[in-house]
């Protein structure tokens, strides 16, 4: 876990830069005899004060600047200047949005089932002023009460509720971490939830649970199905019950169909043969048949 603050001790680049062309000015004047040992003390005592006295702080940070102890003001960013020894840089805090993992483990939902939630959230401090007065660490407060809040949130649900709005459950949980960070000057833009595990006994009998409800939609839907055809057919045989000449015609193209399958064989009641004249119908095609055959 990374802290909160940045200490970047007390020399950069350009404070070293400065303090060595000083000790280098001075050291030259003794050498040249224009300056004796006390004074060559008293200005590189001077170059050190004034090169601690520059800082720089990056782009994303601001520096919180404390005079005898209380806050003076924010600097940054880029390089800026103090007062040695009255003045001092408590802290350079990252204005940069971070992320932040947290989890729940062995948390009970509102149907007393055990999860483990993952989770992870996004926030940035808005007010700099306010994260360095309000709370001392305040990554570690925002990550406590992330835990606190997603171990009450996962209380307050069934595991179904859990499992079904995600989205909703991490958006909830985000409007309560940003009404408690934001006395902070801290926000917290996006709560996401990784993965929610459940032990092993129930996922399988939730598993088996879903496979007996797609069986059961299976079994409905060939039963409708079955409903539907048998309908229709009650409305065909109502057709040819009063036009025979369509049961006809029917008929005749069934034994049509067949025919076309090379190597088939149909069997068909004898009473169709009698009512529908079928096996005169079935001599001529195969008279037709055997004939085509002989000419090729």
């Amino acid at each position: 876990m990374t802290t909160n603050v940045i200490n970047k001790g007390w020399f950069n680049p350009i404070s070293i830069s400065v303090l060595l062309v000083l000790i280098f000015v001075s050291v030259a004047l003794y050498i040249l005899h224009v300056v004796n040992t006390p004074v060559l003390l008293f200005l590189i005592l001077i170059s050190g004060l004034l090169s601690l006295s520059i800082r720089i702080a990056d782009q994303w940070e601001r520096a919180v600047v404390l005079r005898m102890g209380k806050f003076k003001g924010l600097k940054g960013p880029g390089p800026f200047i103090i007062i040695p020894i009255l003045d001092s840089v408590s802290a350079y805090i990252d204005q940069r949005v971070r992320v932040s993992s947290f989890k729940a483990e062995q948390t009970l939902t509102k149907d007393t089932v055990p999860v483990n939630v993952d989770a992870v959230i996004y926030w940035t401090v808005w007010d700099v002023e306010k994260a360095a007065l309000e709370v001392q660490e305040y990554q570690k407060a925002i990550e406590h009460i992330a835990q606190t809040g997603l171990r009450d949130t996962i209380g307050k649900h069934e595991l179904s509720t859990l499992l079904q709005e995600r989205d909703k459950i991490a958006e909830d949980l985000q409007l309560l971490l940003d009404r408690n960070t934001n006395p902070w000057g801290i926000t917290c833009q996006t709560v996401g939830i990784n993965d929610i595990a459940i032990p092993q006994d129930l996922a399988d009998a939730m598993s088996k649970e879903a496979q007996a409800e797609r069986e059961r939609r299976a079994r409905v839907i060939l039963g409708t199905a079955e409903t539907e055809i048998a309908d229709k057919f009650e409305q065909a045989s109502k057709k040819y019950t009063d036009n025979p000449v369509a049961l006809h015609l029917r008929g005749m193209n069934m034994l049509f169909e067949g025919l076309k399958e090379k190597g088939s064989m149909i069997i068909v009641p004898s009473s169709a043969l009698d009512t529908m004249n079928l096996g005169a119908i079935g001599g001529l095609a195969s008279l037709a048949k055997s004939h085509e055959e002989s000419v090729k």
